[in-house]
């Protein structure tokens, strides 16, 4: 039997994809998760704070309506609450520090051919391959 998470990965990177085109569209701004949170938290975004509100209920709300459709998926994620607060932060530092995230970067910025976006969706892609490799198979904490 065909294993279905391909699939899976594939509607969400097309609802992804077509999420971040009709908010440009509609916007005319880029769909970054980081600058749609961060403009509530700097208070820069209060001109249309409704509309970012509803976006991150839909990233929070959203999945638990689709748990439903899914079986247990093994994520193979950490019982480490320390090092997935860890990697959090570090998440956080590198948005900042990469002015967006991957939804900015790597979904908008490559699909408008962007070279700031291809090079930060590089540096992003390679530093997760490094802490997997660092993390899971040198180190075996995850």
């Amino acid at each position: 039997m065909l294993q279905q998470d391909w699939i899976w990965g594939l509607i969400g990177g097309l609802m992804i994809g077509s999420a971040g085109a009709l908010f440009l569209l509609m916007n005319g701004r880029i769909m970054g998760a980081s600058g749609i949170i961060g403009g509530l938290v700097d208070g820069s975004g209060r001109g249309n704070w409704g509309e970012r509100l509803a976006f991150l209920a839909g990233l929070v709300l959203f999945p638990p309506v689709l748990a439903g459709l899914y079986q247990t998926v093994d994520t193979r994620l950490t019982d480490n609450v320390w090092l997935l607060a860890a990697a959090g932060l570090l998440v956080g530092f590198g948005t900042r520090l990469a002015n967006g995230c991957t939804s900015g970067h790597g979904v908008c910025g490559i699909s408008r051919l962007s070279w700031r976006g291809l090079a930060a969706t590089m540096v992003y892609i390679a530093a997760g391959g490094v802490i997997v490799l660092l993390f899971r198979h040198w180190l075996g904490v995850i």
